[in-house]
């Protein structure tokens, strides 16, 4: 893990207050990935950093719909490989997709997503990518807060270019 990065993430994405998380959960502190996401310096370093934890072999990468796009375009620039975004919900119209980009036979896949909390919707979008025949090998997350324990038990390899969890 890079210290500086880390410490460079933390300083523009914490928030302190009262928040409710994607969970319902309430928390005193936040981690706002749109100002890591959308600063450009930081979202290259964290798309390099992210660039190299990718499984090995990785063809195709993925990411929920959501903030994640963000940082999987940056990657895809990063590394020219091409992209798959799982939709929340498929269209009802045009070609009604769940899962948006070509998915190849049994590509071996890097899915990543910016903050998990709990890994609830990275693991959807998981299985999701695995029933449209990718071959999900890791999940990249930008700031592992304690999602990375549930995915790993649901047998998933994670990496995570920061682990900020709540106790920190």
């Amino acid at each position: 893990m890079n210290d500086d990065l880390v410490r460079r993430m933390r300083e523009a994405s914490e928030l302190h207050g009262e928040f409710v998380l994607s969970s319902g959960a309430t928390s005193s502190i936040y981690f706002d990935k749109f100002r890591f996401l959308t600063v450009p310096e930081l979202l290259r370093d964290v798309a390099r950093a992210a660039s190299g934890l990718l499984a090995p072999g990785t063809e195709l990468l993925g990411a929920p719909e959501g903030a994640a796009m963000l940082l999987v375009a940056a990657v895809a620039l990063e590394t020219d490989l091409p992209v798959a975004v799982v939709r929340k919900q498929p269209k009802d119209y045009g070609t009604r997709a769940e899962v948006e980009g070509d998915v190849p036979a049994g590509a071996v896949t890097t899915l990543l997503e910016d903050v998990s909390t709990t890994g609830h919707q990275v693991r959807r979008a998981a299985e999701v990518l695995a029933g449209a025949g990718a071959d999900v090998r890791r999940i990249v997350l930008a700031i592992d807060r304690g999602g990375a324990d549930h995915l790993r038990r649901a047998g998933y390899e994670v990496e995570a270019v920061a682990v900020l969890r709540p106790d920190d």
